[in-house]
Order: C-alpha cells, then structure tokens, then sequence
C-alpha cells in the first residue's frame, strides 16, 4: 500500500508539472487547415477561422504531453461564399446541429527532435473517432513579450464517410488532408 502511494504522488507531481500553454488564436499564430481533391481535377484549400485550445507539455516527460482544441464549424472558409455555405449544411458539417469540432489527445509517443504521434478522439458532425496524428516540433523560446512560447504542427487524413457526411464528389474526394498549426504561450 506504501508503495502504491508513493507512485501516485509521484505521478501526480509529474503531471502538475507539466507547462501549460494556450494557444495563440488572438495574434493570429495557429491555424485549422484542410485540402482536399476537387473532382479529382484539383485541390480545394480551406480552413477555419474561429478555434482555441490549449495544450501541456513537459520536455522531462514528453509521453505525457496532451492537447484539446474546439473548432467552431460556422467559421469554415474556403474562400468562396456560396461552397461555405454549402459546406455548413447538412452534406457537410451540418453546424445548425454540431456547432463545434473537438480533438482530444489521449496519447503522445514522442520521436526525435520533438516530433512524434499523437493519437485522441475527433468529433466532427457528431461522430467520434479515433485518429492518429503525426506531430512536427516547429521551435520554442522566449518571446518579445516576456513569455515563452512552443510551437507544433500536426497533419493527417481524415475519411468523410467515417463522419456521416452525406456528400461524395467521388473516389478522390473521400479523403481530407488537415494540418493543425499551433504556437502556444505558456501560462
């Protein structure tokens, strides 16, 4: 019983020892992008505008890093009005009924250089789903305003179908790319 209560004391002192970091959506320094093949002609480029999150990170115990970000799916731009509007409804991301996305980590396996994978919980359309995603340390270090900063981005591929989006455009058009660039300030 001793023993047991010395390993979670030490893991909970571990893990309130981890950083936290917001993530920096007011300067403008993370962004929710997506492509995916139009038709099988082209690539149609978008991303969200509206989302926040936050994430942890403690270089001693990376495998313990985290992150939960919320997508409002209004803010879906693809830079042509009628499409987003199209992309809003029900073929879609039907946001009249699920307003947001999320992504919660559940694991980190960490790599080289701070890269590493990630896998957690996507929620698109209402539907959850595991996903697994490849993570790229960008950088970290003091900012010009006295704080400290880190910086990740994030990529994978997502299947419609596996979301109930009802609209196919085609055996091309049924994966979607995304990249999720994050700079995050810590608190």
């Amino acid at each position: 019983m001793k023993s047991f209560l010395i390993g979670l004391l030490l893991t909970t002192a571990t893990l309130a020892s981890a950083d936290k970091y917001t993530i920096d959506t007011k300067g403008a320094h993370a962004f929710v992008q997506f492509k995916i093949q139009h038709l099988g002609y082209s690539w149609l480029y978008g991303r969200f505008d509206s989302f926040s999150g936050e994430f942890e990170f403690d270089e001693n115990t990376p495998e313990q890093a985290s992150i939960t970000m919320t997508v409002e799916t209004n803010s879906v731009n693809s830079n042509h009005t009628a499409r987003d509007k199209h992309l809003r409804g029900e073929d879609f991301l039907n946001v009249s009924a699920h307003p947001t996305a999320t992504f919660k980590s559940k694991s980190f396996t960490p790599a080289e250089n701070g890269h590493g994978t990630m896998v957690g919980d996507l929620t698109i359309n209402g539907v959850t789903n595991e996903e697994t995603l490849n993570v790229e340390f960008v950088g970290g270090g003091k900012d010009p305003w006295g704080g400290y900063r880190l910086g990740y981005e994030a990529t994978t591929e997502i299947t419609l179908a596996d979301y109930k989006i009802k609209k196919s455009l085609g055996p091309a058009s049924e994966t979607l790319f995304l990249t999720v660039s994050v700079e995050g300030i810590k608190q």
